[in-house]
């Protein structure tokens, strides 16, 4: 398993992978064979970027059992997702905020992050295996109250898209098995989400395929895989954490 972080040093942007408490610097674009530097530097000498640049973030409605059953939703024959807007995303350690037009709830939702590593259209499942170069943390913001204001439309993109609402990294982990994986959310020291990826109805590589069908994906592209039960509303103050382990911990404060 490999950690990949890209972050800002001395007014420099880099890119490297996490070997304990240092990072060893990478050249070159991640998606594109980086080559190892000999240069290595203390990650708590770093700020935090996001892990890569996605032209855009896909993310998954109703696409774990548990969830499915407590809303009394059907499991759904394809995958249902929507587009979060780029101006969303948020490095870890960065505050998510509320918007200035907004004075409802705002909710966490843990979530894996499957990232995509070169272009994929039209892809059957192995193809779209190897597509995916790995995953990371996702915390998919959302202002609760818009989502089903207008009863004729629900927003999903605009309840989800506010600026801050897309926090994801701080990580890239590469050589890991998705199926092994848990997800844990953690509000203010206290745990709320606990599922495994295995109760995930569409799995990343069928989901990968069945989305690249519709959508060429490109390298940096993310898939929001969906969330499970637990999510719940943060109040301004609050530190909100998602943790996979093997793939990272997202911290981020809400105000």
């Amino acid at each position: 398993m490999t950690q990949w972080v890209q972050f800002q040093h001395q007014g420099k942007s880099g890119l490297g992978q996490v070997q304990g408490n240092q990072i060893a610097v990478y050249s070159g674009d991640l998606f594109s064979n980086p080559q190892a530097t000999e240069e290595k530097i203390n990650l708590a000498d770093v700020t935090i970027d996001i892990p890569c640049s996605p032209s855009k973030m896909v993310a998954m409605v109703d696409n774990f059992h548990a969830l499915v059953t407590k809303l009394g939703h059907a499991v759904p024959a394809e995958p249902l997702y929507f587009l979060k807007g780029n101006n969303s995303f948020l490095a870890a350690n960065q505050v998510i905020r509320t918007p200035k037009s907004y004075t409802g709830k705002v909710v966490y939702e843990g979530e894996l992050g499957i990232v995509i590593g070169k272009h994929c259209h039209e892809a059957d499942e192995t193809e779209a295996a190897s597509a995916i170069f790995g995953f990371t943390c996702i915390n998919d913001v959302t202002a609760i109250e818009i989502l089903n204001r207008d009863p004729g439309y629900a927003q999903w993109t605009r309840s989800k898209s506010f600026n801050t609402f897309g926090a994801f990294g701080p990580y890239i982990a590469t050589d890991i098995d998705p199926s092994q994986l848990t997800i844990k959310t953690i509000l203010n020291e206290q745990e709320r989400q606990n599922y495994p990826v295995a109760d995930m109805i569409f799995p990343p590589a069928k989901l990968v395929s069945l989305i690249s069908r519709d959508i060429p994906l490109e390298p940096g592209d993310i898939i929001a895989c969906g969330t499970s039960i637990g999510v719940g509303s943060m109040k301004p103050g609050s530190t909100v954490s998602i943790i996979i382990e093997g793939v990272g911990r997202l911290d981020n404060r809400f105000e």
